[in-house]
Order: C-alpha cells, then sequence, then structure tokens
C-alpha cells in the first residue's frame, strides 16, 4: 500500500474527517444553560453531523441593573462536505 507524505497509507487517510467551527450566540430569560441548549437545537434545524458544542463566552444583559436576559457564545462543529 502506497504511504502519504505524513507516513499514513492512503488508505487510512480516506477516513479522516475535516470538520467545521461556528460560533453562535444563544439568548434566554431563563438561564446560561437554556440559552447554550436554544444556540444548539436551532443550529440542528440546518447543520448535518453537529460534533461537538464548546461554551466560548458566557454573559448577561442588564436593563436598570437587573439581569433581563442570559447569553451564551457556542462554538460549534460539524463534519465539513465539500
Amino acid at each position: 500500500m502506497a504511504k502519504a507524505k505524513s507516513g499514513k497509507s492512503k488508505k487510512s487517510l480516506g477516513s479522516e474527517s475535516v470538520y467545521r467551527i461556528t460560533e453562535l450566540v444563544g439568548t434566554s430569560k431563563v438561564s446560561w444553560e437554556d440559552a447554550a441548549r436554544r444556540a444548539v437545537e436551532t443550529a440542528a434545524g440546518t447543520l448535518r453531523d453537529l460534533r461537538v458544542a464548546d461554551i466560548v463566552q458566557l454573559d448577561v444583559k442588564v436593563d436598570s441593573g437587573k439581569v433581563v436576559a442570559y447569553r451564551a457564545k457556542v462554538a460549534l462543529s460539524f463534519k465539513y462536505e465539500p
């Protein structure tokens, strides 16, 4: 079997995948967990093969000194199909 420059066989290279990462911000009046869930579930409606959701940032929206919304920035990875 022919070897690729990395030392792996060409056959094993065919089973490797490429993933794309995109960032979304979910919002919720309830919690950060709910905000993150909303981001992932909304993305799942249009993106196939979601693999990992990494919470990048958590923050809150403040109005008149009170927390009015939770926000979760989520980095989602999904299998890239050219």
